[in-house]
């Protein structure tokens, strides 16, 4: 073989190392693709359970009381803003002034639906892509969660509110609950049946609130 031709074995070193590289990516890029490297959205109406979910970017410390675990969710891809006004886009929808959406774009996940009266801790993570909060308001009797009148702001009345956890990486009331964080508040709870809700403009009315009854 001629010299001009014989294969040089720094291109052959080269691209053995690039085939390695190569391979080396598509595996993580399998393993983060299957939920290897972060904690998997919950499903069904029950939200996940324990310590902060994997990949979530800060950590509740101990908190007093019976704990109940709540995730907050949406559609993603960056359409629903945090505290949006009037002409947003939420849900691949525009929100005009009255804050009326279509339904169903996100939602509120409880790890239990009923705890005993007295101090309860939510802790509240926001696996969504867009910034959200958490308010605990009075439940009247025989009316469900989710049939509360949204005002032209796209908002709900909060008056009677108990408390509400709206600090990223922090208790009790923010600036709103980042993607990827999340906040804690911890309450005096009486018996009666109580509404779990995202109060930004028109996050109720995607379908953001839950219920929770306190025996």
């Amino acid at each position: 073989m001629s010299p001009l031709r014989r294969p040089s074995r720094r291109l052959l070193l080269a691209g053995m190392l690039a085939a390695v590289v190569l391979a080396a990516g598509s595996t993580v890029g399998l393993a983060a693709g299957s939920g290897a490297f972060g904690g998997q959205a919950a499903t069904g109406t029950r939200a996940p359970t324990g310590p902060a979910a994997s990949g979530t970017r800060c950590a509740a410390p101990a908190l007093a009381g019976a704990v109940v675990d709540v995730t907050l969710t949406d559609m993603g891809g960056g359409m629903m803003g945090g505290r949006s006004g009037p002409g947003s886009m939420m849900g691949g929808q525009t929100m005009g002034g009255s804050g009326r959406i279509g339904m169903g774009v996100a939602r509120v996940l409880v790890s239990q639906g009923a705890v005993s009266a007295g101090t309860v801790s939510l802790r509240v993570r926001n696996q969504g892509a867009a910034t959200h909060e958490l308010v605990v308001l009075p439940l009247p009797a025989g009316q469900p969660a989710g049939a509360r009148a949204v005002g032209t702001d796209g908002q709900v009345d909060e008056t009677g509110s108990l408390g509400e956890a709206s600090r990223s990486c922090g208790a009790g009331e923010g600036d709103g609950i980042a993607a990827g964080t999340m906040g804690w508040v911890t309450l005096t709870l009486q018996s009666g049946r109580y509404e779990l809700v995202c109060n930004l403009p028109g996050h109720y009315q995607a379908g953001m609130h839950a219920e929770l009854d306190v025996n």
